[in-house]
């Protein structure tokens, strides 16, 4: 099983490794919102709390968009030809899945040096623990998505309705761009349902250097779930395609 994981990995990962600058451009869209929002947040620490959420909010739109590129090889055949090989089928989704932290760590890594130059600091040793915790919940992520492709494989449309519009409402939700502490009731009780809110509220205080805060369990406890969640869900879609 850890072989055929490995495998899987190393082939989904060479593409990216050949061509780094996918990766790159798909950090426009994160430093626009960085270069916008910002400067609207008042106080001179805005900075420590806003590039946490762009982190996450970077991660979250590469790992939901993962599953175009499984719904991509089964226009061509590729997953078909996949399946007739000996690698076992929870591996196809694990290894795919577990790709996704490499670009998430160059992703985070290039948003911190571009605010550097700001007067923008991080707690080295919090922000990798915060890395780990956001990789749970995007290997999760990136399962679900797979689970998605999957599911409307028949029906290209489908997974782009789905995953457009579900993104942006999860993103609202999880206070990435703006605060909802201050929000009416409902909004704030739908935010309490959000996951993705205490993974972002664990960045924020791991990227600050409070590893202890309570925070952090809630959100390393929210990574593992999703985590948990979306690789036996996306596992049983795996086996029943085969």
């Amino acid at each position: 099983m850890l072989t055929d994981t490995l495998t899987v990995f190393s082939r989904e990962l060479r593409p990216s490794l050949r061509n780094p600058f996918t990766i790159i451009i798909s950090m426009v869209q994160p430093l626009v919102f960085l270069a916008l929002f910002a400067p609207l947040l008042p106080g001179s620490d805005s900075l420590r709390w806003f590039v946490p959420g762009i982190v996450v909010m970077s991660c979250l739109f590469a790992a939901s968009m993962t599953g175009s590129n499984l719904l991509f090889e089964i226009q061509t055949g590729s997953h078909e030809r996949m399946l007739v090989t000996p690698l076992r089928r929870p591996a196809l989704l694990i290894g795919r899945a577990l790709k996704e932290i490499v670009p998430m760590v160059a992703q985070a890594a290039l948003i911190v040096i571009v605010c550097l130059p700001f007067g923008y600091r991080l707690s080295v040793g919090g922000a990798l623990l915060g890395l780990i915790i956001l990789a749970g919940f995007c290997v999760g992520l990136g399962a679900l998505s797979y689970t998605l492709a999957l599911a409307s494989k028949q029906q290209e449309w489908l997974f782009w309705t789905v995953q457009q519009t579900l993104l942006f409402p999860i993103l609202l939700l999880a206070g990435v761009l703006l605060p909802i502490d201050g929000g009416p009731g409902w909004l704030r009780a739908l935010a309490a349902w959000n996951p993705l809110r205490y993974v972002v509220d664990a960045e924020r205080a791991l990227f600050t250097g409070d590893l202890w805060a309570s925070t952090t369990i809630t959100g390393l406890l929210a990574a593992a779930i999703v985590g948990t969640l979306g690789l036996v869900i996306g596992v049983r879609a795996m086996r029943r395609s085969a």
